[in-house]
């Protein structure tokens, strides 16, 4: 394999940069100066003729040996004074460079912080300051991810294998009473396949659209409420829908998951014979948007950006392990919502209950 050389560092390319634009101009300065010289020298020759009987040495050759000299001494001066000033000038990106190769996923708390004047290697130790917030706030977001998945995931499986050893253990269990724990282990793994099913519709959601089609909201929506009218009933809720046509540009199966898991929220977290209310409509900007308002408990509104993560829910810890879901429902929607490039809105209704409002852009 052939080597390719290796370049020069960038010290050493602003050195020769500044110290040949400075040498350039002073052998310039001094080849002009030497022609004028020697322009003169001969003009005042030819006026004034020198004694026959001697050979001085040409002014012309006298100058010219002292510019050369003035040219070393010049240059080496040059040289010192561009590599000074090459460092000086790249300090800062040795600080950068030296930090960021010490920032790793378990430190990336540290800031390169630079000083200095607000010039482009400050602005660019900002904006890799931002970056690595960022990374930070990914980083802990993913971790606080897999180990709400692992509890959740963990928890189901505990309580199905308690149920199978309890079963298998009582030596006086009958067909009734092995079937009946069976059923509750069949109701745990749904819970669990549930639960799968929505870590990979936040998965999916989170990697983007891969392909965009057009389709109307009013009939995603349309298609939800059909398939839970029959939920609603059973928890005496009143649905009032309004759908008005409303074209969407998007991933119509995400789209359903993001109206599906909005209704299943108003549904779960709403007061006994409670309301939802849902509606599509599109904006005379070419804009569609699809609201969602239900009633139910009182949600602090500091509360909303906490509910919009994944795995949290509202109340105490004691109240969360008897609520339904797993916590998923508003981070998938966001998700999508992001996704789409749409605009999420959620606000605490003042009586209780939630308004969601999402505008898909053109």
């Amino acid at each position: 394999m052939r080597l390719r050389p290796r370049r020069p560092v960038l010290r050493v390319q602003l050195t020769l940069i500044y110290s040949s634009l400075f040498l350039g101009l002073l052998a310039a300065v001094l080849i002009a100066t030497t022609i004028q010289f020697g322009s003169s020298s001969a003009a005042a020759g030819n006026g004034n003729p020198a004694n026959p009987g001697t050979t001085p040495v040409p002014p012309t050759h006298q100058f010219a040996f002292g510019a050369a000299v003035i040219v070393v001494i010049a240059g080496i001066l040059a040289l010192a004074g561009a590599w000074w000033l090459a460092g000086r000038f790249l300090r800062p990106l040795r600080a950068i460079a030296d930090t960021a190769q010490e920032i790793s996923a378990t430190n990336l708390h540290r800031r390169l912080d630079l000083r200095g004047p607000d010039d482009e290697l400050t602005n660019l130790g900002a904006t890799l300051d931002g970056l690595f917030a960022r990374l930070e706030t990914s980083f802990e977001a993913q971790r606080r991810f897999v180990a709400n998945a692992s509890h959740e995931l963990r928890t189901p499986l505990a309580g199905q294998r308690t149920l199978l050893q309890v079963a298998l253990a009582d030596p006086d269990a009958d067909t009734a009473s092995l079937r009946a724990a069976c059923e509750e282990a069949l109701q745990v793994g749904d819970q669990q396949e549930r639960l799968i099913d929505a870590l990979l519709t936040l998965a999916s959601s989170e990697r983007g659209i891969e392909r965009w089609e057009r389709f109307d909201l009013a009939r995603i929506a349309g298609d939800v409420l059909a398939a839970r009218r029959h939920e609603a009933v059973r928890r005496a809720i009143r649905v009032s829908a309004d759908l008005a046509p409303a074209p969407v540009l998007g991933d119509p199966r995400l789209a359903e998951s993001l109206t599906a898991n909005l209704v299943d929220n108003a549904l779960r977290h709403n007061d006994p014979n409670g309301t939802i209310e849902i509606s599509t409509a599109p904006m005379d900007n070419g804009e569609a948007r699809l609201t969602v308002h239900n009633t139910g408990p009182l949600v602090p509104p500091q509360e909303i950006d906490r509910l919009l993560q994944p795995f949290q829910r509202i109340g105490s810890e004691r109240q969360r392990r008897h609520t339904e879901g797993h916590g998923l429902g508003l981070a998938i929607v966001r998700a999508i919502a992001q996704a789409h490039g749409a605009t999420l809105t959620v606000r605490s209704a003042p009586e209780g209950g939630l308004h969601v409002e999402v505008t898909f852009h053109p």
